[in-house]
């Protein structure tokens, strides 16, 4: 295709890892607004999509437009498996230092809105707002979440999906299912999705999603929201997005008459206008300045030596000072790899902080089986929750919590929180149920897991 047919600016790449993310930069605003998107994109022809190009101009009229594809999908490199919502936001922040954006705004569309929750609850520093659009923050149904979809809808919903890859007749159904389309827009977009995503991707991308559950991360975000919601949205009921908006700390909920769920043309004016609305506002009131947040979300880890007191009395002072420096040694390596932050040495045991669960818990399973070589044993226990940020230290009832759960935890083993286990969806570690305990000093009872041997043979993720 020659330049002169170009529609969009010029798609260049950041690095991620070892993963090419392909990414477009949109306008010359005075600030920055990363577009979050949901199920599939494709850089180049999204442009091409009935209405959306009129839409993403619109964008990057009053913003700095950054947009990308998320791995596996459109011009960003294929990968083996979905991409978890903890390794986006690893591509998303890859993606701002490629174009030098310090502090940005979000607007997360469907499954993109949770990520940017939680990339707003765990990066503070680099989120002046967030604006969401069909958000759930839970995709299956749960006794306290009525508006999930059951596991038999969901199954059928992805089914349907695949359609896509059919015969043209049962493409043009799969896509009707999705949202208020025209006969144009059902065309462009079959062959959109056809181009930005393969059948395996697709289906994976789907089981990924339904294991979404951020309810525990929403009162943590600070930063001013706006929440966005289809009347006539198909997809996700506008109860959940209320329900995201009540509990978001500082949110405001709009319900879009006539919007659907997939809003290509129609709504598209509407959408562009709140949100450019919300944000010229935040703009206007210093909300892009320079923080120090006093409160993020983070992984807490807790480890101990099994029996160290037995262990120090049966080698004697001098070689128990030895084996130990030489566990210090090994945790601080394991730290440094999945860039855990060390925040306290006590004894024999470590407090660590993660900005990402999935990377904390293979750090403490390559601990755990690092200190076997050393003639150790040691118990690990990890919550995600919103911690006070005071110089170095991190504090308050989610240290206390991930405490609590490391004194469960037995001899070899990785014990963690609900909310840990819910916010590492995508990324292939797998769990055994403790059933539910009282904390002590916590309120209510908690459920805990334990992570299985076969996700801890395998430790990817580390940092290189």
């Amino acid at each position: 295709m020659g330049e002169n047919s170009r529609v969009g600016p010029e798609t260049r790449y950041a690095l991620s890892g070892d993963v090419h993310i392909a990414y477009q930069v949109v306008g010359d605003g005075p600030f920055d607004l990363v577009f979050v998107p949901g199920f599939v994109t494709h850089m180049e022809l999204q442009w091409r999509l009935p209405g959306m190009g009129g839409f993403l101009k619109d964008l990057g009229s009053f913003s700095r437009l950054i947009r990308f594809d998320k791995r596996g999908t459109g011009m960003s490199d294929p990968v083996s498996g979905a991409p978890s919502l903890e390794t986006r936001m690893d591509d998303v922040r890859a993606v701002m230092d490629a174009v030098g954006s310090r502090r940005a705004a979000f607007y997360g569309l469907s499954e993109g809105a949770a990520m940017s929750i939680l990339f707003a609850a765990t990066y503070p520093e680099r989120t002046a707002a967030l604006a969401v659009r069909s958000c759930s923050p839970r995709t299956l149904w749960a006794p306290d979440f009525p508006w999930g979809r059951s596991e038999e809808a969901y199954q059928h919903e992805t089914d349907q999906a695949l359609q896509v890859f059919a015969g043209r007749a049962k493409a043009r159904e799969a896509v009707r299912a999705m949202g208020m389309l025209t006969e144009e827009e059902a065309e462009a977009f079959i062959d959109y999705v056809r181009y930005g995503v393969s059948p395996g991707m697709l289906e994976r991308l789907y089981r990924m999603n339904k294991e979404i559950d951020i309810r525990q991360v929403l009162p943590t975000v600070r930063v001013p929201a706006l929440v966005m919601h289809g009347s006539e949205d198909q997809i996700v009921p506008v109860e959940a997005g209320a329900y995201t908006a009540q509990r978001l700390s500082s949110a405001r909920f709009i319900e879009l008459p006539g919007v659907g769920h997939m809003a290509l043309s129609a709504g598209g004016t509407q959408i562009q206008a709140e949100i450019e609305r919300f944000l010229t506002a935040v703009w206007q009131t210093g909300g892009w300045e320079d923080v120090e947040p006093e409160r993020m979300l983070a992984t807490v880890l807790f480890t101990d030596i099994v029996e160290s007191t037995a262990k120090a009395i049966e080698l004697g002072d001098r070689r128990w000072r030895d084996l130990l420096e030489r566990h210090h040694t090994l945790v601080r390596r394991e730290l440094l790899r999945y860039r855990g932050r060390e925040i306290n040495t006590a004894g024999d045991g470590f407090l660590a902080a993660f900005d990402g669960p999935a990377r904390a818990i293979r750090c403490a399973c390559a601990i755990v089986e690092g200190v076997r070589d050393l003639g150790l044993s040691v118990r690990a226990g990890l919550h995600t929750g919103e911690c006070e940020v005071t110089g170095g230290n991190i504090a308050g009832i989610a240290v206390h919590t991930g405490a609590r759960v490391a004194a469960l935890a037995g001899a070899d083993e990785v014990l963690v929180s609900s909310t840990v286990r819910d916010l590492v969806a995508g990324s292939g570690i797998q769990f055994s149920d403790r059933g539910a305990h009282a904390l002590k000093g916590i309120p209510e009872e908690w459920r805990l897991f334990a992570v299985q041997q076969q996700a801890r043979d395998i430790l990817p993720g580390a940092t290189p």
